[in-house]
């Protein structure tokens, strides 16, 4: 008796046609899964019928959509009650599946903003992240840079504080801020608590808008100031106009006309988009953001693109009260709908035409254009660096993730791997990894045994979250900083974990350890080098250079954090302001643990039981 072959499983319109007759008229999220249950679309419809019906013809279809029919071998519905909330489900599920035949966004990163934090005396920050701190917020800024330069702005103007409060509590003499003059000094009484209160006043009517009127305010104070003959004072505020006119001069854009909006603007061009975010805030320009979502076909329409983005970009964060497009929507005011009821208050969305709302959109599309040519010569370029990175390496392929590890230490101590990305758009440094090292059996400078635990974690995982590789998340070439020991011993982790299958190259440098005489050592060939001149040899330099950068820096910031723990931080009731006062009093921390009880007593601040466990957790230790 013969075994039965598998049948294939059936695909395509008459398998849609069947799920038809299932269906009702109401509101919902369709899918459209592959034979091996891989989600290839997700899709909103206001009559889920009507909808499906649609794919269900055995023509008239675009090559993308006929493409996703004839693989379609499943579905999976979810009804409901309104098409809006059809509309924040379909943009939900498409960031969680990924799915192959929708637009997704691929960079969605937070946004950071200022926060002017509640004290007597508020410090200005910049904050990334969920709002937890009380305090102001003010943003979003397009990226950290773009926070950077305004609180630089900021505190030139306003003399504002940006030290922690456990510093502005400490300090018993002005810092460099206050002498460079980006700080009234409150922190030792330069300047009062209402004096104070009113560079935070000016500072928040700068964030929200109201400069101009600002520069009047201090325009009225300077007069003052001088016909009084306190002609110091009245020279600090023409500092802080002139400042402020310096400000406003840099910024560009400045609309007058529109206080608070997100300027939206999409190009396209042979399978390749890039929209460009422009944020206005305070009738300020607060910096611009380019964004290259995944089209998967030239067909798309650029409705469809702007839908999907801005569904997805403000699936985590807020919209403002107007988004200003450069193309129309197929259904806007179901998009508004859907945004004002996400965050409680009117959101219009617009496509101007004239004045200056237009002008905005016009400059943000320009961008846009001028973006994706530069993305697309980087990207022609990158194609070739890989193409040639697979000749020199025998990889069947052009590597479309390649993984580079480093470790960084001293002696051993804060050690820390890191693990760098590159792919066909450049570096990915959304998926840069680091890993503090854990094992307490390495011996100092183990790179070895480093390098094995940062590698068994990274692929453990691995296979937990993607055991099938269908993800992308695999690499498909390994660079190892090394010569044949280290790789030998990578393969040996590799093969012990089951991943043999991956290819790895380690880079060592010269014999006269020079940059540019760089030797590749794979398993079983013989070790080769480059031509001195080869553009893949200096692509390989790179990746080789960031991997270390991050590493370093990586182990830099665990060493800084680490430099300011003493064991004073394991004392119950010691908190920061009774640290000061022991550091303070007695100048280090082991001077404190060496000190008699008598002298912990006499610390201002310390209590006699604070005292006597200072004394008891040093003493009973030794």
């Amino acid at each position: 008796m013969s075994e039965t072959e598998p049948q294939p499983v059936p695909t395509g319109h008459q398998v849609i046609a069947a799920y038809v007759k299932l269906l009702s008229g109401e509101p919902g999220v369709y899918r459209m899964l592959d034979s091996q249950a891989r989600v290839l679309y997700v899709g909103k419809a206001r009559n889920l019928k009507a909808r499906v019906s649609s794919y269900a013809r055995p023509t008239g279809h675009s090559g993308r959509i006929a493409r996703m029919i004839s693989e379609t071998a499943t579905m999976m519905f979810l009804t409901t009650k309104t098409e809006t909330e059809a509309l924040l489900l379909e943009q939900n599920l498409i960031k969680q599946l990924k799915p192959k035949y929708n637009v997704l966004l691929r960079d969605d990163k937070s946004f950071p903003n200022i926060l002017v934090t509640r004290h007597d005396f508020p410090m200005i920050k910049k904050h990334r992240g969920a709002k937890k701190e009380k305090g102001d917020y003010y943003g979003p800024f397009a990226s950290a840079g773009a926070v950077s330069r305004a609180l630089a702005q900021l505190q030139r103007v306003f003399l504002l504080r940006n030290c922690s409060d456990s510093e502005f509590e400490s300090r018993t003499r002005p810092c460099l801020q206050y002498q460079i003059k980006r700080c009234s000094g409150p922190c030792v009484g330069k300047v009062n608590a209402e004096e104070y209160r009113e560079h935070v006043r000016d500072a928040v009517r700068y964030l929200s808008g109201r400069s101009t009127d600002l520069q009047e305010k201090l325009g009225k104070e300077m007069q003052a100031a001088s016909e009084t003959l306190e002609f110091e004072k009245a020279a600090a505020l023409r500092d802080r106009i002139k400042a402020l006119t310096q400000v406003q001069s840099t910024q560009g854009i400045n609309p007058r006309a529109t206080a608070e909006a997100d300027v939206i603007a999409l190009h396209m061009d042979k399978g390749q988009a890039c929209v460009q975010v422009v944020f206005i805030r305070a009738n300020q320009n607060w910096g611009n953001r380019d964004f290259y979502p995944r089209l998967g076909s030239e067909e798309i329409e650029a409705s469809e693109v702007l839908e999907a983005f801005i569904g997805q970009f403000y699936d985590g964060k807020d919209p403002p009260r107007l988004l200003l497009l450069s193309h129309p929507l197929d259904a806007p005011e179901l998009m508004a709908e859907a945004l004002s009821e996400k965050v409680r208050h009117k959101v219009e969305i617009m496509m101007p035409q004239r004045g200056e709302k237009a002008e905005l959109v016009g400059f943000a599309a320009r961008n846009a254009e001028q973006s994706l040519a530069r993305k697309s010569a980087e990207t022609a370029t990158q194609a070739k660096l890989l193409q040639g990175l697979a000749e020199a390496f025998d990889l069947p392929a052009p590597p479309q993730r390649i993984e580079v590890y480093d470790n960084s230490h001293i002696q051993g101590a804060h050690a820390v791997g890191g693990m760098i990305v590159a792919g066909p758009d450049g570096f990915l440094r959304n998926q840069y990894r680091k890993f503090d090292i854990k094992g307490d059996n390495h011996t100092p400078g183990d790179d070895f045994g480093m390098m094995k635990e940062v590698l068994e974690r990274r692929f453990k995982r691995l296979m937990k979250e993607d055991p099938n590789k269908t993800e992308g998340l695999w690499p498909d070439l390994l660079l190892i900083d090394g010569g044949i020991g280290q790789v030998s011993a990578v393969r040996a982790i590799m093969d012990k974990m089951g991943v043999s299958d991956i290819p790895m190259v380690g880079v060592a440098k010269g014999v006269d350890r020079d940059a540019g005489k760089e030797e590749f050592y794979r398993t079983g060939k013989r070790p080769f080098a480059l031509r001195h001149n080869d553009p893949v040899l200096y692509f390989v330099q790179r990746l080789r250079d960031e991997a270390h950068r991050f590493a370093i820096g990586t182990h830099r910031a665990k060493r800084s954090k680490a430099m300011g723990i003493t064991p004073l931080d394991e004392i119950a009731g010691v908190g920061a302001r009774r640290k000061r006062a022991l550091l303070a009093h007695f100048g280090s921390a082991k001077a404190v643990s060496r000190a008699a009880l008598a002298d912990l007593k006499a610390v201002e601040g310390i209590s006699d039981k604070i005292a006597e466990a200072i004394y008891d957790h040093f003493h009973e230790k030794g």
